[in-house]
């Protein structure tokens, strides 16, 4: 017992050394760098910060997170450290242990002793910045980290939702680290979830009506996930985008020279690998060819809150060669491999935020750190590219990388990683246009796409989607974009996941006895004169969305796992009765009578933005004020994605995912940009940047985007030192 109480006190003196109070030196340290940085809230009440160093600009530009959305910074190191159990409850110990098997806060300490100077300056700013929010804001009470350390950021280097470690099963590490029984079925495990992604399109000069490279930013994430952002220094830094809560740098942005858009990537970058275990003289060994090697053990003591207390709950972590043990199948355990390098990560995504044009940020990709995205690219001297993934491991493509692979044969071992050329991508195509929407890369550019047969499977699985099939209809249209008709092109309303699904349930309808289904009359003819787009005032867009909606959900269990969204539809097209079809419809209309006393519902009546607290996770109510949106969900094609649901109480459907931020950009002697925020950078109910950006989002509509300093100044609302 001695030996777990001094574990506990050793993980409470690393995982919690931090003083309640700040010091006077620090403090006056903090005070003499906020007079080196300027912040501009522009009438909007995005954040422009300016630093004289690019670590005085860091110092601000977590300061003016902290201010917008403290809640989410923190929450983001307290789920990187591993400590969500402490503020949640037992219930998310282990996704804490998931965590832990990866990163730890004594390995990120030891990076950043290790990182080179101007790096330990970013990340030094980090902590100051928001330690510098909390002492001047008292009235803010954390809820776990009281002091933010510099060596944080190496446990959040790169900013996609969900990296890859969120890819990992959490049951099945409860199943193999806790009490072995079977676990409860994962989380939405029972319904199809909202797809998400991104979408982004790179126009060359040649399809440009200035002559100059364009680009559309737009992520789909969960809402407010990241605000939107501005940081300059007078080393050169000089970035616009969209930022994670609590990074110091610009995740899917631009700066005066390039841009980049970051799609999730089906790329693979993680592999299982079953073990063959051997129990000898009381220790655990696994096969490696002809050898015995023995199973690595680490001991991890988790925090949990246990009512109004503090309990722990020791475990031990078991590690091949291979990576952390997560599972078990029959009697082979499960080991992980996938990317854990904190210090090349963090390098890169600061990095390419000061790239210079096309080679320079090729340059940084080779570090070879960016394990979960795509990248789509646009610069000044109109090149346009694309990268699909970016860290990908080099493997024998004999075994099916898709499935676990047998441990202990040495051929199925990692070969080092594939370089930057070897990987998917594309250079300035003839067509002058590259799209991703988290579709497969060979289509990324029509005709002049890559060639699918240069490249081992793994490196791109990525199967179609409905979105990519409408970006490659929309992008061949035009001959002469601008930024307004690019944001047409992001916005455009065809929705083709009903193209073969819709005349499926009319062709139903019209071969079935008329008298059995004579309610669905009307709404038939409304559904078969509805030309597939969506819009606010468009019944047929509402009967559409909910009747789709209401068959997926009815065949999800039937169809096969691992099925692609283009998949699903087919299988809900040809594989479905005309009964099941019919009587989704059926199902459909009766709902919409109950619930709003017509069946002819107009979509924008019940596809709503709302935004009432702030609150992590919202609530949403239908007799609050909330506003009509006239895009749909990704799954049936939608650019513009508006992912929404019911809620408790609510007969309405309120967004949740979908677009985010989004930004369309010209690269030309001078930067033009225009962009538009899911409701607004504050997550205060009293701050004006609250939903000031909502009524625009909800009507597609984007505001300019004020780059160069005058511009900012003259539309300034506000200017200020941090802590003033």
């Amino acid at each position: 017992m001695k030996r777990i109480h001094l574990i506990v006190l050793l993980w409470a003196f690393v995982q919690a050394g931090y003083t309640q109070t700040f010091k006077k030196e620090e403090i006056a340290n903090w005070q003499a760098q906020a007079q080196r940085v300027t912040i501009i809230r522009d009438t909007w009440g995005v954040p422009h910060i300016y630093g004289k160093t690019d670590a005085d600009a860091v110092f601000g530009f977590l300061y003016a997170q902290c201010e917008d959305d403290f809640p989410r910074v923190e929450l983001n190191y307290i789920t990187s450290m591993g400590r969500l159990a402490e503020v949640e409850g037992e219930e998310k110990l282990y996704h804490d242990l998931r965590q832990r098997l990866f990163y730890d806060t004594l390995m990120a300490e030891e990076i950043y002793k290790q990182s080179p100077a101007w790096l330990k300056r970013l990340c030094n700013a980090f902590a100051d910045g928001v330690n510098y929010y909390l002492h001047t804001h008292p009235e803010v009470k954390p809820k776990l980290i009281k002091r933010f350390q510099p060596w944080m950021p190496f446990l959040f280097s790169e900013g996609s939702i969900g990296g890859d470690i969120e890819s990992i099963s959490v049951n099945r590490i409860k199943e193999f680290y806790g009490t072995g029984h079977v676990p409860e079925k994962e989380e939405q495990s029972d319904q199809e979830p909202e797809p998400r992604g991104s979408n982004g399109f790179a126009i060359a000069p040649a399809l440009s009506a200035s002559g100059n490279a364009l680009l559309l930013i737009n992520p789909h994430t969960s809402f407010y996930f990241r605000p939107e952002t501005h940081v300059v220094s007078e080393e050169g830094l000089n970035a616009y985008g969209a930022v994670t809560w609590g990074q110091f740098f610009i995740y899917q942005g631009f700066n005066e020279y390039c841009g980049w858009m970051h799609t999730s990537s089906q790329a693979d970058v993680i592999d299982e690998f079953l073990e063959t275990i051997v129990h000898k003289q009381d220790s655990d060994f696994y096969k490696h060819g002809n050898a015995l090697k023995a199973i690595q053990t680490k001991k991890i003591v988790l925090a949990y809150k246990n009512g109004n207390t503090k309990s722990y709950k020791e475990f031990t972590g078991r590690f091949t060669h291979h990576g952390p043990v997560i599972g078990k199948q029959n009697e082979k355990w499960i080991s992980v491999a996938l990317m854990v390098e904190p210090l090349k990560a963090l390098t890169q995504s600061f990095q390419r935020t000061k790239a210079k044009g096309y080679a320079d940020y090729q340059k940084i990709m080779e570090l070879k750190a960016n394990s979960s995205n795509n990248t789509v690219f646009a610069d000044r001297d109109g090149n346009i590219a694309y990268w699909h993934g970016n860290f990908i491991p080099r493997r024998n493509p004999s075994f099916d990388w898709s499935k676990p692979v047998d441990g202990s044969n040495p051929e199925t071992d990692w070969k080092g990683l594939h370089d930057v050329s070897e990987i998917v991508q594309s250079l300035n195509p003839a067509n002058g246009w590259i799209q991703n929407c988290n579709s497969t890369p060979f289509t990324l550019a029509g005709k002049y796409s890559p060639d699918k047969r240069k490249f081992p499977t793994y490196m791109a699985p990525d199967a179609q989607n409905a979105r990519g099939i409408n970006a490659e209809r929309v992008l061949d249209r035009e001959k002469k974009y601008t930024l307004d008709k690019l944001i047409a092109a992001a916005n455009d309303p065809y929705l083709a996941g009903f193209e073969n699904l819709l005349p499926a349930l009319i062709k139903a309808y019209d071969t079935s006895d008329k008298t059995m289904y004579a309610d669905l009359k009307e709404p038939i003819e409304i559904l078969r004169t509805w030309n597939m787009n969506y819009g606010k005032e468009s019944v047929g867009a509402a009967l559409a969305m909910y009747w789709g909606a209401e068959l997926r959900q009815k065949v999800f269990s039937r169809v096969p796992q691992g099925s692609s969204q283009l998949d699903i539809i087919s299988y809900m097209t040809h594989q479905t009765t005309p009964e099941e079809k019919l009587a989704a419809l059926r199902t459909v209309v009766s709902e919409f009578t109950r619930d709003f006393g017509k069946w002819n519902v107009a979509w924008g009546e019940v596809n709503r933005f709302q935004r009432l607290t702030g609150n992590i996770n919202e609530t949403f109510d239908d007799t609050k004020p909330s506003l009509p949106v006239a895009s749909a969900s990704s799954f049936w094609g939608s650019l513009a994605a508006f992912g929404s649901r019911k809620y408790p109480g609510t007969n309405k459907m309120y967004g949740y995912v979908g677009n985010s931020f989004v930004a369309v950009v010209e690269f030309g002697k001078t930067i033009k940009a225009k962009s538009v925020l899911a409701g607004g950078n504050s997550n205060n109910p009293q701050s004006p940047y609250f939903t000031n950006q909502a009524e625009l989002y909800s009507n597609g509509q984007f505001k300019d985007v004020w780059f160069y300093k005058k511009d900012v100044e003259a539309h300034a609302a506000r200017k200020y030192k941090p802590g003033k």
